[in-house]
């Protein structure tokens, strides 16, 4: 997708200098900054600090840390080693795991720096092909609404910031957009980390589609007035039976669809759903540092990015960062494979 004009990855290999190059997401929306990951470490801390976000990406990252693993030391149980490591980094989003036992069963041991490029390599091609098909898919379903004007509701970012390209989400908006439909996007701001107001309407100023920031409590009010066609959000992990982990505040929002008779889709690629958890239950929720809840950071008068306290300096938050929505609460699985009712979610595999 573009920024500024010019088509962009989220990350990929540099051949010249071998090293992998991300889009830091932790200085978007006001400063695009591309940076470098030369070691295993700063591939591990992108995943941690958020430099990069979003399951499909953060998969794609975790196996090009075992790429630079295998540089620092090309010795597979070294690499198994640091697979270990790599896992920890976030556990809610399944694609993580996935990506770094893929790389483990596809490392030729003869050849372990070179064969795990090629895979890194791999993953990402096929991420991209996967998130275009996830967006024909959900194209069928918009084609298939008659109105001047469709309103989407999306919570958080899952647009191709969050993938390598096209995004999950997104795609379908994508697409639309393409097929000269007309769109209005409403933006859930998504407290804490606000990925939503910093990323997505990022993403959708620079691919000039219609929408509007919202607070994450007005969703509601839109869906009861009518202006809320349907909901696409998307998902760091579904368990066996079609629960659905998210960025929190996914819950709310698919309570009030469901009470306003309202569609409420959830994109994913198949390598996102978790045949191995029977229930979202079981679904690992990543707490993560009350800071993000206690602290915001903005632009002020002089154009200067600025960290700033927004509770009293003694309060104590708990910051929970994805939410559980259950499966009789989702119209419908937008995949590359096709749009699947939650009951029918094994087909994926």
């Amino acid at each position: 997708m573009k920024i500024a004009g010019e088509n962009y990855r989220t990350i990929w290999f540099e051949p010249a200098k071998k090293v992998v190059k991300i889009i830091d997401q932790t200085k978007l929306p006001f400063n695009f900054e591309i940076i470098s990951l030369n070691n295993f470490i700063d591939a591990f801390n992108a995943i941690k600090e958020m430099r990069v976000r979003g399951a499909p990406l953060i998969g794609a990252t975790a196996a090009y840390a075992l790429y630079l693993a295998s540089k620092e030391k090309e010795d597979i149980n070294f690499v198994k080693k640091k697979a270990e490591e790599i896992k920890k980094a976030r556990p809610t989003a399944v694609n993580l795991s996935w990506a770094v036992n893929r790389i483990l069963n596809k490392v030729n041991t003869q050849n372990i720096t070179q064969s795990i490029l090629e895979e890194c390599i791999k993953i990402c091609d096929e991420d991209i092909k996967i998130c275009e098909k996830i967006g024909e898919h959900g194209l069928q379903i918009l084609q298939k609404i008659k109105k001047k004007q469709i309103n989407i509701l999306t919570h958080c970012n899952a647009g191709w910031l969050a993938t390598i390209d096209w995004g999950t989400a997104t795609a379908p908006i994508y697409k639309a957009r393409d097929e000269g439909i007309n769109l209005n996007i409403w933006v859930d701001e998504t407290r804490p980390r606000n990925q939503g107001s910093s990323l997505t309407s990022y993403e959708l100023i620079h691919e000039k589609i219609n929408h509007k920031v919202i607070a994450d409590n007005t969703g509601g009010l839109l869906m009861q007035r009518g202006e809320v066609d349907l909901c696409i959000v998307g998902t760091d992990r579904v368990s066996k039976n079609g629960d659905v982990a998210n960025k929190i505040g996914t819950y709310l929002k698919a309570l009030a669809a469901k009470d306003n008779n309202i569609p409420f889709y959830v994109a994913l690629p198949s390598t996102t759903y978790d045949p191995n958890l029977e229930n979202g239950g079981l679904i690992p929720i990543e707490e993560r540092s009350d800071d993000e809840l206690k602290q915001v950071v903005g632009v002020d008068e002089d154009n200067t990015i600025r960290k700033v306290n927004i509770y009293p300096k003694n309060t104590k938050g708990l910051n929970l960062g994805f939410d559980i929505t259950p499966a009789n609460l989702i119209s419908g699985f937008i995949t590359e494979k096709g749009v699947f009712k939650p009951e029918d979610i094994k087909k994926i595999l």
